[in-house]
């Protein structure tokens, strides 16, 4: 026995993904979820349903800290006699050693227990549960026995038992919701086609829902917090224009069964598009004001392109990653362009030029190739690759092209190579040059996209023309007629005394500019200014209460009077601002400054998400007051889930310390 165990584990050690894929072709996995919230754990049942390609003695599966039992193996149909499989677990791994005989097919199922450290998150969210996924990349082997290649894909069916008040959303199809003798439900969501592991995902948590249909039969669901039914709209606005615009302009119907989004507190990222399930943060839950200064829909385009580009065809490894994100925020920009208008999306590509430039001057550029490239590269330069390209050969062939790749290489992984090579068989010239240029080499091409943006937009060129730095003369004339919105904005914030009263009724983007970059207000423009408190804009709201403040001492209890009652985003940007402007305003006493300061140190605690306790945090700092509840709150920041907070959380200690 002790031969045989050495001979095993020179065999798993030496066996790679690639290898291993030769041998066995892992069709299908079915499981039965628990999840237990109480002790941060799952407990699972798994069936692997898999075709043998090669005989082989053993094969194995990602498995990170999991304990197992049960393990059996039934050769051909489920109703075969289940026999008991040897396995060994080494190098977070599972290894099933077994005679396994080619054009045979088999089913390996086991039980496991795992209290994963990552990619899966139990959270408590107003004194409730709730637990998601973040596989991003090869993590889902933390909570879910699998393999961590992106190569590899397959159907994956989930199942669990919830709490009958909480809902179980996952990938796939919903096929059952069953009541059990105990009160709790069984749940079941199935797929028809294979993904990678790392987009098998799933949200526990307390939910309503909203549905809609695509204008190709798609049923569209739209969760949301059962106190956030006013924020629905607004969050969820353009989504089922922007499905039916990106099914057509793609040409390739959606892949998917259904689509799915879901939002969850202290989320990693803004979202992460999990096929048919896209998770994102409960920081885009915006009401009908929010919308108008940080909305969901760039992110919900964005998610919703990777349904395609990422999870129908997936990039073979990250040197080829811009195959995914650049496709997808290039496509989100499409979609966006569709909702918001032609200008909009040059002045976005645009703004791409200046920061991929400004990241060129730092010594930061990379090749779009390089699979350590900033997300900057990989999702704006990746953008503009495509952008230029479809410039390059026609809207007609880049249309056709990307259709070819799509159906030739669904399911399946790809590379650079393969998109060129769909583009270059329409276009009947080689695209070597491009490559080269656009993709291969370290420095962005930023001023021959920027003659592409001025060769195809006039409001480009127009933005361009309007330059208060370079020449001043016209600058007072372009305020007062028309030019667009962004010129007039730049104007502001290159020469903020030109600020008229006649400037003031220009639309609700100007008038934030004038809050952001008026911040000596003249005695002459007072009223107009203190108008823009009333603006259906937190942002704007925001800078207009702390210029006032500061500017106009004597005034200060009317401006706290009139904004008292604005909470802002979700980060509750206008009350912590208000709340630190009354602590510092000694007169004025309509409320208990003792319990608004123990409010601002409460937003510090672990019950409320990342961004405000950030500020909250910063705050204290400003008014030199992180008192004891404050500290001990920063140190349990410290070990938090969120990578943003834990990294601000360790170096606001120093600082405290250094103070």
């Amino acid at each position: 026995m002790k031969k045989f165990f050495i001979a095993f584990c020179f065999c798993i050690v030496s066996l790679s993904y690639a290898q291993q894929a030769e041998y066995v072709d892992f069709k299908r996995a079915d499981a039965l979820l628990n999840i237990m919230v109480d002790s941060s754990k799952v407990k699972g049942k798994v069936s692997y349903h898999l075709d043998i390609l090669k005989s082989v003695d053993s094969i194995f599966l990602d498995a990170v800290n999991m304990s197992f039992n049960n393990v059996e193996i039934r050769v051909g149909e489920t109703n075969a006699e289940a026999k008991q499989l040897n396995y060994t677990y080494h190098n977070q791994k599972i290894y099933f050693a077994y005679q396994f005989k080619k054009n045979s097919s088999y089913i390996i199922s086991l039980d496991y227990v795992v209290k994963p450290k990552q990619a899966l998150y139990f959270l408590q969210r107003e004194n409730e549960p709730q637990v998601w996924t973040q596989g991003q990349g090869k993590y889902t082997s933390h909570w879910f026995p699998s393999l961590d290649d992106v190569n590899d894909k397959m159907i994956f069916n989930l199942s669990a038992i919830k709490d009958s008040e909480y809902n179980f959303i996952a990938n796939g199809i919903k096929t059952d919701d069953i009541l059990l003798p105990n009160g709790q439900e069984k749940v079941s969501y199935t797929m028809q086609k294979p993904i990678s592991s790392y987009l098998l995902a799933f949200v526990y948590g307390r939910y309503h829902k909203k549905t809609e249909t695509s204008n190709s039969g798609v049923s569209l669901e739209y969760y949301f917090y059962p106190e956030d039914s006013l924020k629905v709209e607004p969050t969820y606005r353009y989504s089922k224009k922007m499905f039916d615009f990106l099914e057509e302009e793609i040409g390739f119907a959606y892949p998917w069964q259904i689509y799915k989004q879901v939002p969850v507190h202290d989320f990693l990222y803004a979202g992460m598009e999990n096929t048919s399930v896209t998770i994102f943060s409960d920081a885009f839950m915006v009401d009908a004001i929010g919308f108008n200064d940080k909305n969901y829909v760039n992110v919900n385009a964005h998610e919703l392109a990777h349904q395609w580009f990422g999870d129908l065809v997936t990039a073979s490894s990250g040197e080829h990653h811009w195959l995914q994100e650049g496709f997808a925020t290039y496509y989100a920009l499409l979609a966006e362009r569709e909702v918001f208008g032609e200008d909009y999306f040059n002045f976005k590509l645009l703004q791409s030029i200046i920061e991929l430039s400004r990241q060129d001057l730092s010594g930061n550029g990379t090749s779009l190739l390089d699979p350590k490239s900033s997300s900057l590269t990989f999702y704006q330069r990746g953008a503009w690759v495509l952008h230029a390209l479809r410039s390059a050969v026609g809207d007609e062939v880049f249309k056709k092209a990307v259709k070819n790749y799509l159906k030739k290489y669904q399911f399946a992984s790809v590379d650079t190579s393969n998109f060129i090579a769909e583009v270059e068989n329409l276009y009947g010239q080689s695209l070597s040059y491009f490559v080269s240029f656009w993709i291969k080499n370290k420095a962005f091409p930023y001023e021959e996209a920027f003659a592409i943006l001025k060769q195809q937009s006039s409001f480009i060129n127009e933005y361009a023309m309007v330059d208060c730095e370079a020449k001043t003369s016209k600058c007072a004339e372009y305020l007062k007629y028309y030019v667009s919105d962004e010129a007039k904005i730049k104007v502001i914030s290159q020469m903020p005394s030109l600020v008229t009263s006649q400037v003031f009724k220009n639309s609700l983007k100007v008038r934030q500019a004038i809050s952001e970059y008026v911040t000596k207000i003249p005695e002459a423009i007072k009223t107009d200014y203190e108008s823009l408190l009333n603006d259906k804009s937190y942002v704007t709201i925001e800078n207009a209460l702390y210029n006032l403040w500061v500017n106009f001492p004597l005034e200060r209890s009317k401006y706290l009077s009139k904004t008292r009652h604005i909470e802002g985003f979700s980060d509750k940007n206008v009350r912590m601002l208000w709340i630190v402007l009354n602590l510092n305003t000694p007169y004025y006493e309509a409320d208990n400054k003792q319990e608004l300061f123990d409010e601002l140190v409460r937003y510090t605690d672990q019950k409320y998400n990342a961004d405000v306790r950030i500020k909250a945090f910063n705050y204290l700092a400003l008014i030199q007051s992180c008192n004891e509840k404050c500290l001990s709150n920063l140190e349990i920041a410290k070990s938090h889930h969120n990578w943003r907070l834990v990294k601000f959380a360790k170096e606001f200690s120093k600082k405290l310390e250094k103070e």
